[in-house]
């Protein structure tokens, strides 16, 4: 398959209300979810084109909570660019099952445990992780 960088590239844009922000993170959604089996196949995943779908989900699920226009517009961008990456065969597979369909969720842990163990790893993760 030939990569054509131009092929899912968009212009960045604002959002100037939260309903305009809310469509274009629905279109995000669509594409992503409707993607999924294309996923699957170019980077021959062993999951199922459902188990991506619920991944993305969950992914998107995460942020659900988000309400300033700015910061959607912020998150549109990164699952944007994200699409782009992985529908251009631009990351391994090792990316598409560690960072979308591997769960970094971890159990909640008291401030001694986390003291026990000598670091913080929510320090370390980055504040703005894409999906």
């Amino acid at each position: 398959m030939t990569t054509i960088p131009s092929r899912l590239a968009t212009l960045t844009r604002t959002s100037p209300s939260a309903s305009d922000a809310r469509k274009r993170v629905l279109k995000l959604y669509r594409d992503w979810y409707r993607s999924a089996p294309e996923i699957c196949t170019l980077y021959s995943l062993s999951q199922s084109p459902s188990q991506v779908r619920h991944a993305i989900r969950q992914k998107f699920e995460k942020n659900r909570n988000v309400t300033d226009p700015r910061a959607i517009d912020v998150l549109v961008l990164k699952g944007r660019q994200d699409y782009q990456e992985t529908m251009n065969c631009w990351k391994q597979t090792d990316h598409v099952v560690g960072i979308l369909l591997e769960s970094r969720d971890r159990p909640q842990r008291t401030f001694l445990q986390k003291f026990y163990e000598g670091r913080d790893e929510e320090a370390i993760v980055p504040a703005a992780s894409g999906i």
